[in-house]
């Protein structure tokens, strides 16, 4: 069965080389150009893809970085808070201790000018009770005509006459 295929049909020789040679351009296309493809290929994967993911891990890291600010700045604002309040506090404290203190000073004051004016008030009933008994004895004597008694018994009379209830206290 000796099929003519005419120009098809190819020499042994011819047919040999040409596999050799296909295997060798197989061989060169997988150990040098291949690898060199796929390289270009990872880094342009790389250089679209890769930063992408870059970007989105940065974005990450800035949201994750604010986040963290926010709690920085919320706790800070709290802090700030709590420092004006106690400020508040120990203002409100102060003005409450010397008002305390203010009124203090000034019960000892009125109880210091009480006393002056008690004794202050003794010493004016004493001289007054004094001039009053001597005009009153003066007055006597003119009434009379002559000088009413030692001065003995006039002090013992002005001091019954002061000593006696008035009108108003019966």
């Amino acid at each position: 069965m000796d099929l003519e295929l005419g120009p098809l049909k190819p020499e042994p020789a011819e047919l040999i080389l040409g596999l050799a040679f296909f295997f060798l351009v197989l061989l060169t296309l997988g150990r040098v150009v291949l690898p060199r493809v796929e390289r270009v290929l990872a880094e342009r994967h790389d250089a679209t893809e890769g930063r992408l993911e870059r970007a989105a891990a940065t974005v990450a890291e800035a949201e994750r970085t604010l986040d963290e600010y926010r709690q920085e700045l919320a706790a800070a604002r709290h802090e700030a808070a709590r420092i004006r309040q106690q400020a508040a506090e120990e203002g409100a404290a102060a003005v409450a201790a010397a008002r305390e203190e203010g009124l203090r000073e000034r019960d000892l004051l009125l109880a210091e000018a009480d006393a002056r004016l008690a004794v202050d008030r003794a010493f004016a009933e004493a001289a007054l009770r004094e001039d009053v008994g001597r005009l009153a004895t003066e007055l006597a004597g003119r009434v009379v005509g002559e000088s009413v008694a030692a001065v003995s018994a006039e002090r013992r009379t002005v001091e019954r006459f002061f000593d006696r209830p008035t009108t108003e206290e019966r």
